[in-house]
């Protein structure tokens, strides 16, 4: 995976690396995948709890697509201080190259306030991608 992206909102940090699939893409139906690896660390005085994610995926089009669900990976962690939670995911896209961002939207516990925390922005960038600058 290549060196990653990364994000701090209320002392909760957000770590992502990314990687191209060549062996599950296939560029000649316009189809390329990555996979992204996210380490949440909970640096912060309190235990908090992922609720729920919205991310943001952009192609070279410029075509967006909103995806919003509950937790990650199938799983709502919660994390005290000091704590980390890691997870892999996918993306496809139908071009050579594209972005995401996002959000995590979390609660503190026990009290139930709730907060976002910012995924930061990291490129999906394939060997496929047109690198020529207009």
């Amino acid at each position: 995976m290549e060196p990653g992206f990364e994000a701090t909102t209320n002392d909760i940090t957000v770590r992502v690396r990314v990687a191209y699939l060549a062996e599950q893409s296939q560029p000649e139906h316009d189809r390329y995948f990555w996979a992204y690896h996210i380490t949440i660390i909970n640096q912060g005085v309190e235990t908090v709890q992922l609720l729920k994610r919205t991310w943001h995926i952009t192609d070279a089009a410029g075509q967006v697509r909103r995806v919003h669900g509950e937790g990650v990976v199938g799983e709502q962690p919660v994390l005290g201080p000091g704590e980390h939670f890691e997870y892999t995911s996918g993306v496809p896209l139908p071009t050579p190259t594209g972005f995401m961002a996002g959000a995590y939207h979390m609660r503190l516990v026990p009290s139930g306030m709730g907060f976002d925390v910012a995924v930061p922005a990291f490129s999906l960038d394939s060997p496929h991608q047109n690198s020529r600058l207009h």
